[in-house]
């Protein structure tokens, strides 16, 4: 973090590129919201988080060591636990708390704070606690263990951090260089170092230590994940993609947000101190500029005068104009940053500067609404939308038949509606155009199909581009087609981490049913699916974490598929 209040920032133009076989399409930004909802009893807030046990409730980190919960409502209900032997100086303190992805079952979760123990700097320090089993409200404050002590004792900032469990069950953790100017002792680059890092964990829940083993992967044979990071102190991994962004707090040039793609985040070099943003800072002993990662997005920044608080990419579903968008912020200055996927591998981004200050952190509840912490009023607002959407999507299709691919969607809403452009991709990532389709713009809704002929084998994506006639466009969800065969039935994905199950049933499968049996054989959920195709979408949220079964039921026949649900 840095310590002073003015900032010149680049305003990036959106450039259309028009190829003959590519269409770059631009989403209109949505225009943002801050709606405070806890605005008492809260002093340093510097996280907010849920528990993923299906209680909805809310838990505000404090600088100072102490954990509040709230309900749904954002009423207070208690101080969860008070954590001791916090070093609390300058960007020092409690600063992170993760919980575990069977939290529900077996009750624990972990918070990264620096420390007392190593004297007047202190170490960085993971520790595990467990609920108290007389009150959900409440944590058992003698059940505290030690995971881990980062030494850190140079000097008192670039701390990161943040903690997030992964979708692969792993504990990870952003940790800063070791402070100071220009990472003189160069941690960042440094392989045995934990400083400048994304770490990983395979954290166990053993009575004894050791507490974690290094989990089979990462590529140093140790704690390290990702390496070259500055101050990676907000960071977060979509909650439907698994894809990673990371916010890191630069020098005394520019700001940067990484993103890399899930299934693409071991190893990853992000380039400090050999870079800062895209330009050189220190390349002594450096390797060439093409095996760093670059950022995804960069601003200037007029040290001291800058400092990015990482975001998220809301996945909720009460501002349908927000949903896709990664949101981030600088924490002096109320700047916000919007950033969106343009369609053929890069990002669109464009600001919007609020009221608050003081920015530190971009939380979800558990149902995906997103939640901006302030230091400014130590408050915590409630991150929306003032752009509403002329346009309701309720249904997008797909299924494989001999002719190609049948794809139908359905609206509840149109007004003012222009057209919808079908575009099809074959990696998810480079979309082309199929057709253009003009709106019916009926109020009441419409049903659209459209067949397209396309003798590509394995799996296809389809997305709509759906413009207003003012030129707002608005992307539909991205659709998967199994295209290997019309009588395919499909579970995308198999680890299910927002509690909604999604199947892709073919035309004329003759289902009729569908089971979800737990581990010990017991049928925990039916549904019927008489007559249905194309991709139907099942909410398990309420079912505890675990491996399950789904078995498909139906004419003579019956298939089943492993899935887990965390």
């Amino acid at each position: 973090m840095k310590n002073t209040c003015t900032l010149r920032y680049i305003s990036l133009s959106i450039l259309l590129i028009a190829f003959s076989c590519i269409s770059i399409v631009v989403k209109a930004q949505p225009g943002l919201t801050l709606t405070p909802v806890i605005q008492t009893g809260l002093s340093s807030p510097i996280q907010i988080v849920h528990a993923g046990d299906g209680t909805n409730r809310l838990f505000v980190v404090q600088k100072g060591g102490t954990i509040r919960v709230y309900d749904a409502y954002y009423n207070f209900l208690s101080t969860f636990l008070t954590v001791p032997n916090v070093n609390t100086v300058g960007e020092r303190g409690l600063l992170s708390m993760a919980f575990h992805p069977d939290y529900k079952n077996n009750g624990f979760f972990y918070v990264y704070y620096t420390n007392n123990t190593a004297g007047a700097i202190g170490g960085l320090e993971i520790a595990r606690y467990k609920v108290s089993s007389t009150d959900p409200n409440t944590a058992d404050i003698n059940s505290k263990v030690i995971v881990i002590t980062i030494p850190h004792y140079t000097n008192s900032n670039h701390n990161g951090g943040e903690m997030h469990f992964g979708s692969d069950g792993f504990l990870y953790l952003s940790t800063g260089d070791g402070g100071g100017a220009g990472d003189t002792d160069n941690n960042a680059q440094n392989t045995s170092v934990l400083l400048g890092k994304m770490l990983r964990f395979n954290v166990n829940l053993s009575a004894m230590a050791p507490y974690y083993t290094i989990p089979a992967g990462n590529p140093y044979n140790n704690e390290i994940f990702a390496l070259g990071l500055r101050n990676p102190y907000r960071w977060s991994f979509d909650r439907q993609t698994n894809d990673m962004w990371i916010g890191d707090v630069g020098q005394d040039s520019f700001e940067e947000i990484n993103y890399r793609a899930a299934g693409t985040t071991a190893g990853v070099n992000y380039g400090w101190r050999c870079y800062e943003g895209e330009t050189a800072y220190n390349t002594a002993g450096c390797l060439s500029k093409p095996n760093y990662v670059s950022p995804v997005f960069n601003y200037v920044s007029q040290n001291p005068s800058a400092s990015v608080t990482g975001g998220i990419v809301y996945r909720g579903s009460a501002y349908p104009a927000l949903q896709g968008w990664y949101i981030a912020a600088d924490f002096y200055t109320g700047i916000f940053y919007k950033i969106i996927p343009n369609g053929v591998g890069g990002f669109t981004t464009s600001t919007e500067k609020l009221t608050p200050t003081g920015l530190v952190d971009f939380g979800e509840a558990e149902n995906g609404e997103a939640f901006v912490v302030s230091l400014t009023g130590n408050t915590v607002y409630r991150l929306g939308s003032n752009t509403a959407l002329p346009l309701t999507l309720l249904s997008f299709k797909g299924n494989a038949v001999a002719q190609g691919i049948q794809l139908s969607w359905k609206t509840a809403r149109e007004e003012n509606v222009k057209q919808f452009t079908l575009e099809y991709s074959e990696n998810g990532n480079v979309f082309t155009e199929v057709a253009t389709i003009t709106a019916k713009n009926v109020y009441g809704g419409s049903l659209y199909e459209y067949l397209h002929t396309n003798s590509y084998s394995g799996t296809a994506f389809y997305r709509l581009s759906m413009y207003d006639v003012d030129g707002t466009v608005r992307f539909s969800d991205v659709l998967r087609v199994n295209v290997n065969g019309s009588g395919t039935i499909t579970i995308s994905p198999n680890v299910i981490t927002n509690g909604i199950l999604q199947m892709n049933l073919p035309v004329n499968s003759g289902l009729l049913s569908l089971e979800l049996v737990n581990e010990t054989g017991v049928t925990v959920l039916k549904q019927n699916l008489a007559g249905q195709s194309g991709m139907i979408k099942t909410s398990v949220g309420t079912l505890a974490k675990g491996t399950y079964f789904v078995r498909f039921i139906g004419g003579n026949s019956t298939d089943a598929q492993k899935i887990l649900i965390r």
